[in-house]
């Protein structure tokens, strides 16, 4: 009896689909702005060269506010719960910044102010998101783990599905797909309009059906609420020498002279201002616990960071590389197809926008397949091969896919190419985090899961920074050839997967 008092209840597949469907509205806004922003901002004025330096507010945002809500979130009980009053902030100002993306034409600094719309959607999203991967961990049971989020991912494949296809849908209705006086597509509004009104009404969804267990309950059911040791993060902070801070701060500083030593882009200077940060942080952080100061956040996220169980440093590798390609993805899609396919760099004229109305036909396609791989396949290859290796199939398939992209000029064969961008997108939203939630400690879900977000991040940052120079120097207005860079990241990614095993 005193062993089945310490088990969380199995949850039926109405229990699933109530914890996971507010990630249907998330990604609906997440599809939106992947799917579209290049375009919105090529509409408004901006240049192949310099999508990555305003596509850069997105991955910044998700850095600082994910281990910040993370850390919260693991402290926090009150009337809504845990996590839930996270979802519900986040829906309401990601809402808003949806309903105001496509006034931005109208506005003194269109470009500024999509740019800060962006930058707003994206935290948003964030302070969502963050808290429902943990929220899989809190309400289900170690053997549902790899069930519950195989069907958060196949929402978020189907809520991707949605935001992505309804600028063609609402074309095929007969809504203007085309800019006029620099203003952007009735297409693009209606869709950001209505994407708002989704992502609310799923993520309130969540929030309604859901009931969190408390803190005395985790403690029943052996989840460790009382294994949140702040003293032991504080003291294995303390040990660790200022040298590991100064490294940090040499790095970032050394990034920073490179940008003129070798004419790099400008946005580089942000990488190396966030390394140096982190490295101030870090020094600030081990000073407040060699002085024995009480816990606090600071200190708290850099001890956990630095003191990561072992599989969560390994999957942190094949993250740094799955998404790499998936944000050179999302940046260059729409002006690799309109260029190469459709034949066309002219954001007023029909031939561009029809490629980019393609583009989302393209992204519905390959979150599709992730939905239906998700419940489907996934589930199949792990029982026959185990999650590490089809992690590693599932990447090796996403990566023939944009190798597709490279070679292919035809714009029905590219839907063969997001069938293997599909399954690897399926693999990148379930298997890491099914394995991390079976081998991290349930009182610090919150926070590492928010870490974890850190090698999502920093990729996007690179790609977003260091690509553009890569770019300019040796392929310049050759969008194409960042494909061959996204199905290179993959093969490693695919690879550096198999390390994980020794730490299982």
């Amino acid at each position: 009896m005193e062993q089945m008092l310490r088990e969380k209840p199995r949850q039926g597949f109405a229990g699933l689909w109530n914890i996971s469907f507010g990630f249907f509205g998330i990604q609906i806004g997440f599809a939106l702005q992947n799917a579209n922003m290049s375009r919105v901002f090529q509409t408004l004025g901006s240049s192949i060269d310099d999508l990555p330096a305003l596509w850069v507010a997105a991955p910044l945002t998700g850095l600082l506010v994910q281990p910040i809500i993370g850390h919260l979130s693991d402290r926090t009980w009150n009337r809504l719960g845990r996590r839930r009053p996270y979802f519900l902030t986040g829906a309401v100002l990601s809402a808003l910044a949806l309903m105001m993306m496509p006034f931005s034409p109208t506005m003194g600094a269109p470009l500024l102010f999509a740019a800060a719309m962006l930058w707003m959607l994206d935290a948003s999203l964030n302070i969502s998101m963050e808290p429902f991967r943990a929220f899989v961990g809190d309400m289900l049971r170690a053997d549902q783990h790899a069930a519950g989020y195989a069907v958060q991912t196949a929402f978020i494949g189907t809520g991707a599905v949605v935001g992505s296809i309804f600028p063609w849908f609402l074309e095929q209705l007969g809504i203007s797909n085309i800019a006029t006086d620099g203003g952007l597509p009735d297409t693009v509004k209606w869709s950001f309009w209505a994407g708002a009104v989704a992502l609310f009404a799923a993520v309130m969804w969540t929030v309604l059906t859901t009931r969190e267990y408390s803190p005395e309950e985790q403690a029943a059911f052996g989840g460790g609420e009382v294994a949140l040791d702040e003293g032991a993060t504080l003291r294995a902070l303390a040990a660790k020498s200022y040298a590991t801070a100064a490294v940090w701060v040499i790095a970032g500083v050394l990034v920073a002279l490179a940008v003129d030593l070798f004419g790099l882009e400008k946005e580089v200077f942000l990488l190396g201002a966030l390394l140096a940060t982190y490295g101030v942080l870090s020094a600030i952080a081990i000073a407040m616990a060699k002085q024995g100061r009480a816990a606090n956040m600071l200190s708290s996220i850099v001890g956990d960071f630095s003191g990561m169980p072992e599989v969560m440093k390994r999957l942190a590798l094949v993250q740094f590389f799955s998404w790499s390609a998936l944000f050179i993805m999302w940046i260059n899609t729409t002006p690799v197809v309109t260029q190469y396919v459709y034949g066309s760099s002219d954001t007023a004229s029909a031939a561009y926008n029809e490629g980019a109305n393609w583009v989302n036909v393209l992204f519905t396609v390959y979150n599709g397949v992730a939905a239906i791989a998700a419940l489907a396949l996934l589930p199949w290859l792990s029982r026959k091969f185990g999650q590490v290796t089809t992690h590693s199939i599932c990447l090796a398939l996403g990566a023939a896919g944009f190798l597709m992209f490279f070679l292919v000029r035809d714009a029905q064969v590219l839907l063969l190419a997001e069938v293997g961008i599909g399954i690897a997108w399926a693999s990148i939203l379930a298997m890491p985090y099914a394995i991390l939630a079976s081998n991290l400690p349930q009182a610090k879900l919150g926070i590492y899961m928010g870490l974890f977000n850190i090698f999502i991040v920093v990729p996007q940052l690179l790609v977003a920074t260091v690509m553009g120079s890569i770019m300019q120097a040796f392929f310049p207005g050759e969008p194409v050839w960042t494909m061959l860079f996204a199905a290179a990241s993959w093969i490693v990614a695919a690879l550096a997967m198999q390390r994980v095993k020794a730490a299982l």
